[in-house]
């Protein structure tokens, strides 16, 4: 259990040495080819010092990895500006924490996001209003001009649903999530039909897990499980916290989570009927 960083390096160091050996290449051959010494290539894989992205590239092409996904993935890791572009965070550096800038950077770069939401409606889907209003409860007193870029943040993450290839979205959503009024009648009511909308893309899985369905295995808190399309080795949980985020990286705590997904998609309405209770909320909105 790990900080965004942590798990970066580690997980970055596991799939470059995972690069090496598929190569046939031993450390001290690899630092050979790149000129280094073989304590750094050594460090580099356990994740003990971190990688900056111009070691990256040279490792990459001395272990003639041309897959271009994954070569931005692992840049990305080190801190790579993917196709030599800022990211787009990178503009609201003052005003967003290290853990937030993480998790940013995960999701931009993941295949697939599972969530299980118990309080409030997903970033991804969330309206103007309807972020602007949970912001303001999450950071307490702030100023309006902190608040607006924290928004705008929220909002631009919405991109990644859009993308060349989109983000693939699978959320169950807790009864709770739809019944409390945040923001008001009126936000609440543009929450829902927004919903509706985002629930009809080909990308998003949308459920209700009702009230009806009892104590379930989530009952816990939300959680995120990030996938990412070339590795499997890369995938994360995200689970968060009022002043950080932690992320589970060892392959039981992967299994545990994915399992307890499913378990909830299982109990959950199915996305059919999810949307028509969701429509009945509306109606009564």
């Amino acid at each position: 259990m790990q900080h965004g960083p942590a798990v970066r390096r580690r997980k970055l160091g596991a799939e470059l040495r995972a690069l090496r050996a598929r190569a046939g290449l031993t450390s001290g051959e690899a630092a050979r080819l790149v000129g280094w010494h073989q304590s750094k290539v050594s460090r580099i894989e356990t994740g003990s010092s971190g990688a900056k992205p111009s070691d990256v590239r040279l490792l990459l092409d001395a272990y003639g990895v041309d897959d271009d996904e994954l070569r931005d993935l692992l840049l990305v890791l080190a801190g790579s500006q993917v196709g030599g572009r800022e990211h787009w965070w990178h503009a609201y550096r003052g005003v967003l924490p290290p853990t937030y800038r993480d998790f940013i950077s995960l999701e931009s770069q993941a295949g697939a996001m599972r969530t299980l939401e118990t309080s409030v409606v997903p970033g991804l889907l969330q309206t103007p209003a309807y972020a602007r209003a949970v912001t303001r409860a999450a950071v307490g007193t702030v100023d309006e001009e902190r608040l607006d870029a924290l928004v705008e943040v929220r909002l631009a993450r919405q991109d990644v649903l859009h993308a060349p290839r989109p983000l693939k979205l699978s959320a169950v959503l807790d009864e709770a999530v739809l019944r409390r009024e945040v923001g008001g009648p009126e936000v609440m009511a543009e929450q829902l039909r927004r919903l509706l909308e985002a629930a009809r893309l080909p990308q998003v899985r949308l459920q209700v897990l009702p009230f009806s369905a009892g104590a379930h295995v989530g009952i816990t808190g939300p959680f995120v499980i990030f996938s990412f399309p070339s590795t499997s080795d890369l995938d994360v949980v995200v689970l968060d916290h009022m002043t950080s985020s932690l992320y589970l990286e060892r392959k039981e705590d992967l299994r545990a989570y994915a399992e307890a997904f499913n378990s909830l998609r299982i109990h959950a309405l199915s996305p059919e009927d999810s949307l028509d209770f969701i429509a009945s909320l509306g109606d009564g909105a």
